[in-house]
C-alpha cells in the first residue's frame, strides 16, 4: 500500500510540474520571448516545482519520524 501511494504522489508532482512549465514556458513567449528563452524559463519553473516537492518531502519525513 506504501508503495502504491508513493508512486501515486509522485506522478501527481510532475503532472503539476509538467503543467506548471508549460504554463511558465506559454506566458514566457505571450510576452515576447524568444522559444529558447520561453523554453528556459519552462525548465526553471519545473525545476523549482520539484525542488520543492522533494524539499516539502522531506520536511514531512522528519517530521513523521
Amino acid at each position: 500500500m506504501t508503495v502504491a501511494v508513493v508512486l501515486l504522489a509522485t506522478a501527481l508532482v510532475i503532472v503539476v510540474a509538467l503543467l506548471t512549465a508549460a504554463g511558465a514556458g506559454k506566458l514566457a513567449h505571450m510576452d515576447g520571448a524568444t522559444y529558447p528563452t520561453a523554453l528556459t524559463r519552462a525548465a526553471v519553473a519545473f525545476a523549482a516545482v520539484i525542488t520543492l516537492a522533494t524539499t516539502a518531502a522531506s520536511v514531512f519525513a522528519t517530521l513523521l519520524t
